[in-house]
């Protein structure tokens, strides 16, 4: 995922985790704030130490980056979000993350009709 398209600051996070509103489905959370300053959206992921050791949480993060990076153009602009990853997404394959996430953004509408 581009430089520009991702939340990195503390600052930034809780601002989206303060104001934003959230939806949310079985495997994820979404905060998402509207943000006019920006061109695109920017995208924060939060991965807990409960759903597994390292390489599990960085290989989700990576995953869940991909699906967002693929489906950009489907995506809303001028929006900052967090995905949050819960138990269930540990055991899932590539294909079942990526319904469930497009699933937790249309949620949050996110998604672009």
């Amino acid at each position: 995922m581009q430089r520009e398209l991702r939340l990195t600051r503390r600052e930034d996070f809780n601002k989206v985790y303060r104001h934003g509103k959230s939806a949310a489905n079985r495997q994820y959370v979404v905060y998402c704030l509207p943000n006019p300053r920006i061109e695109r959206f920017r995208m924060g992921v939060s991965v807990s130490k409960k759903l597994g050791s390292a390489v599990v949480r960085n290989r989700l993060r990576r995953v869940m980056k991909e699906i967002v990076r693929l489906n950009a153009d489907r995506i809303r602009s001028h929006y900052d979000f967090i995905v949050i990853a819960r138990m269930p997404v540990a055991e899932m394959d590539y294909k079942e993350m990526e319904k469930s996430l497009m699933h937790a953004l249309k949620r949050a509408q996110l998604l672009r009709s």
